[in-house]
C-alpha cells in the first residue's frame, strides 16, 4: 500500500518541477540574479543614452548660453530642420556611398577574395598574409590614420613618392576615395576571419564532386560554395554596414572637408552638436541615424530569415 501511493505523488510533482525549473536547473530567481549585472550594464550604457538622446532631441539644448542653462522643449523641429538641411541630405548620400564603397563592395569582396585564396594554403605565406591584414584592424584608429595621412601628404607622402607625383593632395582632391580606400584597408580583417571560418564548413567532397561533373570556378562559388555560407554573408554585410554607417575615423583623415566633400553623418552629427555647440539638433540627427541603423538591421534579419 505503501509503494501504491507514493507512486501517484512522485508523478505529480514532475510537471512542476518542469515548469518551475530551467534546462540548467537554475530557476527563476538564480537565473534572473545571473542576468541581472549584464542587464544593467545594457541599461546604463544604451538604453538610458539612447532615451536621454531621444530627449535632448526634443529641446533647443546648446553647449553654451542660456539654452545650455534652461533647454526649453520644441517638440520635433530639430527633427524637421534636418530633414530640411541640405547638409544632412549630403551626409546622408556620402554616407551611403561610404558604406557602400568601403563596406559592401570593398571589404566584403576583398575579405572573400582572401579567405578563398588562402583556404588551402599552409605554411608561412598565410600567417604572413593573415598577420598584415588583422594587423591593420588591431592598431588604434588614431595610430592608422595618422599612418595615412603620412602616407597621403601631398609633399613628402610615400604614395607620392611611389608614383612619381609632386604635390598632388589626394585627401583635397579625392577625399571620399581616399576614406573609403582607408576604411577598406582597416576593416577587411574581420569579413576575411568571417569567411575563413565559414569556408571551413564547406564539405570539400561537395567541391570535388563540382569539380569531377565539369564546373567552372565561379559555378563552384554558385552553386556549391555560397549556398552553404549565404548565412554568414549577410551576418557579414549587417555587421559591416552598421559599423561603417557610424563610424566616425574620416574625421581624423579628412574632418569632413574640403567644404563637406566627406562630411558622413557621424562627422555632421560631431560639427552640429560639438563644433556649432548645437546639441539638440545633433541629437536629433543621432535619432535619425538610430532609426536608419533599426531599418537597416530589420531588412537583413528578414532576408537571413527568408534565405534559411
Amino acid at each position: 500500500m505503501a509503494q501504491a501511493t507514493s507512486l501517484p505523488d512522485s508523478t505529480e510533482e514532475r510537471p512542476a518541477r518542469r515548469y518551475s525549473e530551467d534546462a540548467a536547473g537554475l530557476g527563476r530567481l538564480r537565473a534572473g540574479a545571473f542576468t541581472a549585472p549584464a542587464l544593467a550594464l545594457i541599461a546604463v550604457f544604451l538604453v538610458f543614452p539612447a532615451l536621454w538622446v531621444l530627449y535632448l532631441g526634443l529641446t533647443n539644448y546648446r553647449l553654451t548660453g542660456i539654452a545650455a542653462a534652461d533647454p526649453q522643449i520644441v517638440g520635433v523641429d530639430n527633427f524637421l530642420t534636418a530633414l530640411a538641411n541640405p547638409r544632412f541630405w549630403n551626409s546622408t548620400w556620402l554616407t551611403v556611398e561610404f558604406v557602400a564603397g568601403s563596406a559592401v563592395i570593398g571589404q566584403a569582396v576583398l575579405g572573400f577574395a582572401i579567405a578563398w585564396m588562402l583556404r588551402d594554403r599552409r605554411g608561412p605565406l598565410r600567417r604572413i598574409v593573415e598577420g598584415i591584414v588583422i594587423l591593420a584592424w588591431i592598431l588604434p584608429s588614431a595610430v592608422v590614420a595618422f599612418l595615412w595621412v603620412a602616407l597621403l601628404d601631398p609633399s613628402d607622402g610615400t604614395l607620392n613618392a611611389v608614383l612619381g607625383l609632386t604635390d598632388f593632395a589626394w585627401l583635397l582632391d579625392h577625399p571620399m576615395l581616399s576614406i573609403i580606400v582607408f576604411n577598406i584597408w582597416r576593416g577587411t580583417a574581420f569579413s576575411m576571419m568571417l569567411y575563413a571560418a565559414a569556408l571551413g564548413n564547406v564539405p570539400p567532397s561537395h567541391l570535388e564532386s563540382a569539380r569531377l561533373a565539369g564546373a567552372s570556378g565561379w559555378q563552384q562559388l554558385r552553386d556549391v560554395v555560397f549556398p552553404h555560407i549565404r548565412g554568414h554573408v549577410l551576418t557579414n554585410l549587417l555587421l559591416i554596414s552598421l559599423w561603417t554607417f557610424n563610424d566616425f575615423s574620416p574625421f581624423m583623415l579628412t574632418a569632413g572637408g574640403p567644404d563637406g566633400k566627406s562630411e558622413v553623418l557621424a562627422v555632421h552629427v560631431y560639427n552640429e552638436a560639438v563644433r556649432n555647440g548645437s546639441l539638440g539638433y545633433g541629437a536629433a540627427i543621432s535619432t535619425i541615424i538610430l532609426l536608419i541603423n533599426l531599418v537597416v538591421a530589420v531588412f537583413y534579419l528578414r532576408l537571413l530569415r527568408s534565405k534559411r
